[in-house]
């Protein structure tokens, strides 16, 4: 799609109805929308159209809804505003992006270009300085470019290389760079030096023309020239919750909120989940001790053990803990006299069996991974054991494809078949869809890819958030899979998946309630290889005097395999004899030392890591005459 000849004559988009000059049937927009986008019928006109992903909306009323947003002057999600289109808005070709003549889109525009240095601007040197008399709020709204645009501003010019300089730095693209260059003249024609430009002054605005806000004031912070005089979040929502509390209690809650959130001289602080969770059980508690009470030095015991009795279960436990969080605070701090949380205990809440994900519901998460970053992210889970925030704060070094390791959580770990596909798949994705951007993190999206921070927690989880099977049940079932394969050993899983001793020791013990419940009901437990009873393993290699371990190849297949990948990628198995059940085989990091197993019979070392989740092997092909040679010590067998 080049340069539209001046003679064509207008015609009407085929996509977003706009008319003007089209380069083909479709103009440049819907023709770039048409490329990310699968065809299908739109949630709002019902048209058969290319609609996106995670709405179900066609460009046409996306635009609509973005010009309602910009209508509105404030910053919103566009979902609402994709709900409330009830009509559409025509409008001309050519006049969201620049006019014919501007760059080239396709592969015409994705070739770059060497931008030619801009001359140094002049250091303005000025012998008096004019005090500020008073403050007054400009409206960069009622500017005019060709009235008020000063193009030689010295300080327009800086800003302009400082944009450049961060784009490049950032991997922006042509389009971002031009509407910061657009937003510098808009903030910088005007501008002298020794003046300040406000969030409040620029929001307005820049939203209202559709330019970036967040990029073009990290120019202008690299340059001294902006101040954010928005009200913090944490001061906003202090002020909501505290609201009808009288000074004393209000003082003294406020003074321990903020010391959760920013620590103090002898104490670290906690993250802002928890504070929040704080805040939030014992709010109710403040709230009616306020109608009764002028501070908090007027609690008193009573008053705490009634507050402990209105709550049941799992939520006692955690107002008592809040309450004695705030009352030590409170003590520390000389506001009160006595502590009256002082041996209030609760009993701790003992957490129940953890249960095991059933086939359809890991089918059903394994559907939903149609793209390269939703099956890296499920293949995490449900492989790795990695929660949520540790896959989406995965680096690029955290995976090592030259000698198949990962780094999940700060553990090393095999890369495995599995995993190792989808690294590959969403690493070409990447490469293809934001070739400049400099981001470090493994996964990336639209909005982060012109940045250095990870991507965000509902993009991550967005795939299986209305499942059975999200994230965290697949992580779950990961590690109890494991319990339950390699025998309820706590250290086993405390070494492997880095976790903490008690909850390694909570899924032993629903393993061996799981085990127990397959044994009354008269189910066989899976037969291991039988090991002898002084048989020793030594940085997960065999004894010389072992008999070598046959083993099988198993084609992955299933949902995953057909959406992915082809199926000529085997995951390794090991058995003893045909009727056996399918474990994977892999070898215990040398890093461990030396361990010996159990003196049972029926026990199956333990130094064999089951990296490859056994619920995704569940369908194994018939015996296959196992090879001569045996699995080399510490490592996986080739494909």
């Amino acid at each position: 799609m080049g340069k539209i000849s001046e003679n064509k004559p207008a015609a009407s988009c085929s996509g977003c109805f706009a008319w003007g000059q089209l380069p083909g049937r479709f103009c440049r927009g819907c023709y770039t929308y048409g490329q990310l986008h699968a065809v299908g019928a739109c949630v709002g006109c019902r048209r058969q159209v290319p609609v996106d992903d995670k709405h179900g909306y066609c460009r046409l009323c996306r635009a609509q809804a973005t010009w309602a947003i910009k209508a509105s002057g404030k910053a919103s999600v566009i979902e609402p505003y994709l709900r409330r289109v009830t009509c559409q808005q025509l409008f001309f070709a050519n006049l969201q992006r620049p006019k014919n003549g501007g760059p080239r889109v396709g592969k015409a525009g994705r070739r770059v270009l060497k931008p030619s240095p801009l001359p140094e601007p002049h250091r303005v040197i000025t012998t008096s300085t004019q005090l500020t008399l008073f403050t007054a709020t400009r409206d960069f709204r009622r500017f005019d470019r060709e009235l008020h645009a000063d193009l030689a501003n010295p300080w327009l010019i800086r800003a302009q290389q400082a944009a450049r300089a961060l784009g490049d730095a950032r991997g922006w693209s042509r389009w971002i760079t031009s509407d910061v260059h657009r937003a510098l003249v808009i903030v910088l024609s005007g501008f002298r030096e020794g003046e300040l430009i406000r969030y409040s002054e620029l929001f307005p605005a820049l939203r209202v023309r559709g330019l970036p806000v967040v990029r073009t004031a990290e120019v202008l912070d690299r340059l001294g020239l902006f101040t954010d005089d928005r009200a913090p979040a944490v001061d906003r929502w202090l002020k909501r919750k505290l609201d009808g509390m009288p000074p004393g209690i209000h003082s003294a809650v406020e003074a321990w909120v903020r010391t959760l959130l920013d620590g103090g001289p002898r104490s670290e602080p906690r993250s802002r989940h928890t504070t929040w969770a704080y805040l939030g059980e014992i709010q109710p508690v403040l709230l009616e001790w306020s109608s009764r009470y002028d501070h908090l030095r007027e609690v008193t015991r009573e008053d705490i053990i009634t507050a402990r009795d209105a709550a049941t279960g799992k939520q006692r436990e955690s107002r008592i803990v809040a309450l004695r969080s705030l009352f030590r605070h409170a003590k520390k701090n000389g506001q009160i006299f006595r502590n009256p949380t002082i041996r209030i205990r609760v009993p701790r809440q003992t957490g129940g069996v953890l249960q095991a994900l059933v086939q359809a519901d890991i089918d059903e998460a394994i559907v939903t991974a149609t793209t390269p970053g939703i099956r890296l992210i499920v293949a995490l889970a449900a492989v790795h054991a990695a929660r949520p925030k540790m896959i989406r704060t995965m680096q690029l070094d955290d995976v090592d494809l030259g000698n198949r390791r990962i780094t999940v959580g700060g553990q090393v770990r095999p890369l495995d078949d599995l995993t190792h596909r989808a690294v590959l798949d969403w690493l070409d994705h990447r490469r293809n869809r934001w070739p400049n951007t400099a981001n470090p993190h493994l996964l990336i999206t639209q909005k982060t890819a012109v940045e250095l921070g990870p991507a965000g927690k509902l993009w991550t989880t967005r795939a299986t958030r209305n499942l059975t099977a999200t994230l965290e049940r697949l992580r779950v079932d990961r590690q109890l899979e494991e319990a339950l394969t390699h025998g309820a050993d706590p250290l086993h899983l405390a070494l492997v998946f880095g976790i903490d001793e008690k909850t390694a020791i909570r899924y032993a013990d629903s393993a061996r309630a799981a085990s127990g419940r397959s044994c009354r009901a008269g189910i066989a437990m899976k037969p291991t290889r039988p090991a002898h009873p002084t048989e020793e393993i030594m940085d997960g290699c065999r004894r010389p005097n072992q008999q070598p371990a046959s083993f099988r190849i198993v084609p992955f297949s299933g949902a995953w395999a057909r959406s992915a990948q082809p199926t000529s990628s085997l995951l390794p198995v090991m058995h003893s004899s045909p009727a056996s059940t399918v474990l994977p085989c892999g070898s215990w990091p040398r890093a461990h030392a030396r361990r010996r197993t159990t003196t049972s019979p029926t026990s199956f070392p333990r130094h064999s890591t089951n990296w490859a989740s056994p619920s995704t092997q569940r369908a194994a092909l018939p015996d296959r005459k196992p090879p001569r040679e045996h699995l080399p010590p510490g490592c996986w067998p080739a494909n």
